[in-house]
C-alpha cells in the first residue's frame, strides 16, 4: 500500500498538464460580453483536477496514450468548475469562498457567475466534440452521450436538486445515498468510463471501472461530509459547518461522525479491491482510494 503517494504524484503531474491547456479551452467572446471570459478563467483556477486525471489514467489503464484524451479530461474539469460556481450562488449554497479564493459571484457578480458557468458547460461539450481521433467517432459519441446522461437531470443536476429539497426533510439514509450517487459519484464514474471507452475497453472492463468510479465517488463525498465537520477552513479553502447550517443530508448527520468514517473505510476498501481487477494502472487506482480516505482538502 502506498498510503496515497502514487496517486498524489500522478495528480500533481497530470494536473500540471491540464492546467497548461485549460486556458486555451475557454472561448473568447466579443469584448461587448464584458468579463465573461475572465469569470470562466477565474472558476478554473485551482482544484485537484481529480476528474480530468481519472479520464487520463483510465485511458492509460486500457492501453491508450493519455495525452490523446486531454480534451475529454478538460471537459470534465470545465463542467465540474461550472457546477461549483452554481453551488456557490446565493440562491443555492451562498458560499463566499471556493478553492481559497472569492467565489465567482463575489469576484464578479451573480449574473456574470451564472452565465460564465453556463458557458463552461457548453464549452465542455465542444471539447468532447474534438475527440474523434482519440478512439474513433463511435466511441467519442458514446462518451458525449454518457457525459450528458451522467451530468443531466438523471444524474448530477438531479442530485443537486434532491440535495436542495433534502434540506427541508428529516434525515433519510436512502435519500442521502441517492444525492451522493448523483451529485458527486456519477461525474467521477463517468470520468473513469470515458477513458475506458475511448481506449476500446470491453463491456466487462467498463463495468469494472464503473464499479470503481462509483465507489471512489461516494468515498469522495462521504469524506467531504466529514471534512465539513472536522476540516480546517484554511486548508479546505472554503467554509466548514455549512452543511449543518443549511440542514443538508450528510453522513455525519444521518449516521454520526464515526459511522461516516466507517462508511468511508468500507468504500475505500471496496475501491482498492475492484482496482486489483483492472488490466493496468492498478497501483494508481488503489492509491487514489487510499488518498481520498485520508484527504484533508
Amino acid at each position: 500500500m502506498s498510503g496515497g503517494a502514487v496517486a498524489r504524484e500522478a495528480l500533481a503531474r497530470d494536473a500540471a498538464i491540464l492546467d497548461a491547456v485549460l486556458t486555451d479551452c475557454i472561448p473568447q467572446p466579443d469584448p461587448r460580453a464584458g468579463g465573461l471570459a475572465d469569470a470562466m478563467q477565474h472558476s478554473l483556477i485551482g482544484g485537484k483536477r481529480l476528474r480530468g486525471v481519472l479520464v487520463m489514467r483510465s485511458a492509460a489503464a486500457f492501453g491508450l496514450d493519455p495525452r490523446r484524451v486531454i480534451p475529454a479530461a478538460c471537459a470534465f474539469e470545465m463542467l465540474h468548475a461550472a457546477t461549483l460556481v452554481h453551488d456557490d450562488l446565493p440562491c443555492i449554497d451562498d458560499s463566499d469562498l471556493r478553492r481559497g479564493r472569492p467565489s465567482c459571484h463575489m469576484a464578479f457578480d451573480e449574473h456574470t457567475a451564472l452565465l460564465s458557468a453556463d458557458a463552461l458547460i457548453i464549452a465542455s461539450f465542444g471539447q468532447l466534440a474534438t475527440l474523434g481521433p482519440a478512439g474513433g467517432p463511435e466511441r467519442a459519441l458514446r462518451v458525449i452521450a454518457e457525459f450528458a446522461e451522467y451530468t443531466g437531470a438523471a444524474g448530477l443536476i438531479g442530485g443537486e436538486q434532491a440535495d436542495i429539497i433534502g434540506e427541508e426533510l428529516p434525515p433519510d439514509l436512502e435519500l442521502l445515498r441517492y444525492i451522493h450517487e448523483n451529485k458527486t459519484a456519477k461525474l467521477i464514474c463517468a470520468a473513469c468510463r470515458a477513458g475506458a471507452i475511448l481506449a476500446g475497453a470491453t463491456e466487462l472492463e467498463i463495468a469494472t471501472i464503473s464499479d470503481y468510479g462509483m465507489s471512489l465517488g461516494l468515498l469522495f463525498q462521504v469524506t467531504d461530509d466529514i471534512l465539513d465537520v472536522v476540516g480546517d477552513e484554511e486548508i479546505l479553502g472554503k467554509p466548514t459547518g455549512a452543511d449543518a447550517d443549511a440542514g443538508k443530508q450528510t453522513y455525519p448527520d444521518v449516521i454520526g461522525l464515526e459511522g461516516a468514517r466507517d462508511e468511508a473505510r468500507k468504500l475505500a476498501a471496496h475501491a482498492v479491491q475492484i482496482a486489483a481487477e483492472l488490466p493496468g494502472e492498478v497501483e494508481f487506482f488503489q492509491s487514489m482510494a487510499e488518498l481520498v480516505v485520508i484527504r484533508d482538502r
